[in-house]
């Protein structure tokens, strides 16, 4: 979820601070504001794999990026440069983790200085662009110098690794539910994120499969980056990342997290996700303030009631409820935003930053009763 033109009152802690051992920087230069700091955004809301020590972005120097995003201060100082993240009091860092997700998948030239720099401290490199550092000689050359590790987070599995669709998705035989959007950059993984907590804190076992480079950077266990993986294996891998997840823990409900769009021009995400994952349901993201997609501003936002229709007419499943993405909006838009959307679309509507993580639960309780417990009744 981008930043909010006008703060909410958040009435919801994101993730309570996980056990980590790393500490690491976030480098988010000139674009923390904005979608493009969308790994950051994540990465400072929730991160199992790093402590986050600060974000670089020398244009919000001095802010808390907890209250700068949500509303919440978390105690992650933005801060101008490397130097000053390097100084901070506290465990030294050992990572730098390169926090933009531009549409190029490239770097700028700014950006090599900076990620070199960081090399040159001493920090490992960690990147979810389609740019492999390791394939460049001088990056590769650097590592070697100041015996430091890059990982390239978007770098698919050998071909021989890679999974043809087979039908086993059939054995995973437990809710699951993909979250999709009507946009990129939309807020899908943190929903996602969100709502597997939601359940798990129910007593209602739940497991999230990423499909993008934020939620394997933040650690999670079960997952590919979706868009690094030829077409034709897109589906299987998908299968094989979910049915992976149900044999290791063997939960009630496993959540997808999506890629773009299924009505977007420019991805295909989605139609993979559907295809290869099978969810029973769909909860939706939407941006009711957002008017083009996020890339493409010559192309106008479509409603959710257009994409729940091409969703279920794509795929053999059913969208269950819709969550808002609150950029640009106040609490008030944002009430009012849940009642005009649950009246037309008569499915449960929240938005699971700023409202209770109750609502998430009771979206999945309403469309799978057998879920509920004496714990979880029946909403």
């Amino acid at each position: 979820m981008a930043l909010s033109n006008q703060v909410i009152n958040l009435k919801v802690n994101l993730l309570p601070p996980p056990v980590v051992t790393k500490a690491a920087l976030v480098y988010c230069e000139g674009n923390f504001a904005g979608l493009d700091g969308k790994t950051a955004h994540g990465l400072v809301r929730f991160c199992e794999a790093f402590k986050i020590k600060a974000v670089i972005d020398s244009q919000l120097a001095g802010n808390d990026a907890g209250l700068l995003l949500d509303g919440i201060s978390n105690g992650i100082p933005i801060v101008a440069d490397l130097a000053t993240a390097l100084a901070l009091k506290g465990p030294p860092a050992t990572t730098f983790i390169y926090g933009m997700a531009p549409a190029t998948g490239l770097y700028g030239d700014a950006d090599r200085r900076a990620l070199l720099a960081a090399m040159a401290a001493g920090l490992d490199l960690v990147s979810g662009m389609r740019e492999f550092l390791n394939e460049d000689r001088e990056f590769a050359a650097a590592a070697a110098q100041h015996n430091v590790s890059i990982r390239d987070v978007r770098r698919p599995p050998d071909l021989k690794d890679l999974h043809l669709f087979n039908g086993s998705i059939a054995t995973a035989s437990c809710v699951r539910i993909a979250v999709l959007g009507t946009d990129g950059a939309i807020g899908k993984r943190t929903t996602a994120t969100l709502l597997v907590q939601a359940l798990n804190e129910s007593g209602i076992h739940a497991v999230l499969v990423c499909t993008g480079q934020t939620g394997l950077i933040q650690g999670g266990r079960y997952g590919i980056p979706l868009d690094a993986i030829p077409s034709q294996f897109c589906s299987g891998e998908v299968e094989a990342a979910v049915v992976g997840a149900y044999r290791s823990e063997k939960p009630a409900v496993i959540v997808i997290e999506g890629q773009g769009a299924l009505s977007h021009p420019a991805y295909l995400s989605s139609s993979f996700i559907l295809r290869g994952s099978q969810p029973q349901a769909v909860v939706l993201q939407h941006a009711p303030a957002r008017r083009q997609l996020s890339d493409f501003p010559f192309i106008p936002m479509p409603t959710p009631a257009s994409e729940i229709k091409l969703i279920e007419s794509f795929a053999p499943t059913r969208v269950i409820g819709l969550t808002l993405n609150h950029e640009g909006m106040d609490d008030a838009e944002v009430s009012a935003a849940i009642a005009l959307y649950s009246a037309e679309l008569a499915i449960p509507v929240t938005d699971a930053v700023s409202r209770a993580p109750a609502a998430l639960v009771a979206m999945v309780l309403r469309a799978f009763p057998e879920l509920c417990t004496p714990a979880n009744p029946k909403p």
